[in-house]
């Protein structure tokens, strides 16, 4: 199965008048129309799971407990948050801010918010994907999450090595099986394009919670450069959204089958 967890768009009155910048500056925080990537998938069939709320009003690819206390009123003393390098570089359960703009909220949201939009938006996300997860593997002997995701165009390391412009996570190797991972990364060089595994991105909450590969359940992330498929300005759809929707439903079917011959000695066991 397929997930788009970062390409949300429906910014509520209530959350453009809580920030304190535009919603343009919101949208950074987005994988900006990812969620075009999977159309295709969707038109085939596969299950595809889309995130409609923004990234800006809860990231699910965040703990429950990556939260920044100095951005909440009224947490009650019993409450006791989860540190980690995102959430200190501002980019927690609930965004709090970015380089280029600073702070994004004109106040704290109330303790009460933060529940509601975990019990209403995270639960609900990550529910569904276990059980979508879990059916798809009691009936095949496995399961494998693609996670979608979006990046800026990385820069240049060095002048003789590519840069990549797309980047597969497997949480080095704890989120699903190599087989898997480097599967991805021979088809996507199949289509000229330069990839990286595990670094810089090697996949957060997400792959985390939901991949169990001893339990025949794997997840991987790719992050896709957004100047393959979004405009020079990188706010519109642009000319190379087919080609990456096609490299997807490629990928697909190499995965299918391969998950096919993987299933096959399970099922025999």
């Amino acid at each position: 199965m397929f997930a788009v967890p970062h390409a949300g768009r429906d910014y509520s009155p209530a959350l453009l008048a809580r920030a304190r910048v535009s919603q343009k500056a919101l949208q950074g925080l987005e994988d900006r129309y990812a969620d075009l990537l999977v159309e295709r998938l969707i038109e085939q069939a596969h299950h595809v799971l889309i995130a409609r709320q923004p990234r800006a009003l809860i990231d699910l690819n965040r703990d429950e407990r990556e939260v920044d206390l100095r951005g909440i009123q009224g947490a009650p003393w019993s409450f006791r948050g989860q540190s980690s390098a995102k959430l200190r570089g501002g980019l927690g359960l609930i965004p709090e801010r970015l380089a280029t703009t600073g702070g994004l909220w004109r106040d704290p949201l109330p303790y009460a918010a933060l529940c509601q939009h975990i019990e209403q938006v995270h639960r609900p996300y990550h529910a569904a994907l276990a059980a979508a997860l879990d059916v798809t593997r009691r009936r095949y002997g496995i399961a494998l999450l693609l996670d979608i995701h979006s990046m800026p165009p990385l820069k240049a390391t060095t002048a003789d090595t590519p840069t990549p412009r797309v980047v597969i996570g497997d949480r080095f190797g704890r989120s699903a099986t190599d087989r898997l991972t480097d599967l991805c990364a021979d088809v996507i060089r199949r289509h000229r394009l330069p990839v990286a595994i595990n670094a810089p991105y090697a996949g957060n909450h997400i792959l985390e919670r939901h991949g169990r590969p001893e339990r025949d359940v794997h997840a991987i992330q790719i992050e896709f450069d957004r100047s393959l498929y979004l405009n020079a300005t990188m706010a519109e759809p642009g000319p190379g959204l087919a080609d990456v929707q096609a490299l997807l439903v490629t990928l697909a079917e190499h995965l299918s089958r391969e998950l096919i011959d993987f299933a096959r000695p399970l099922a025999a066991e």
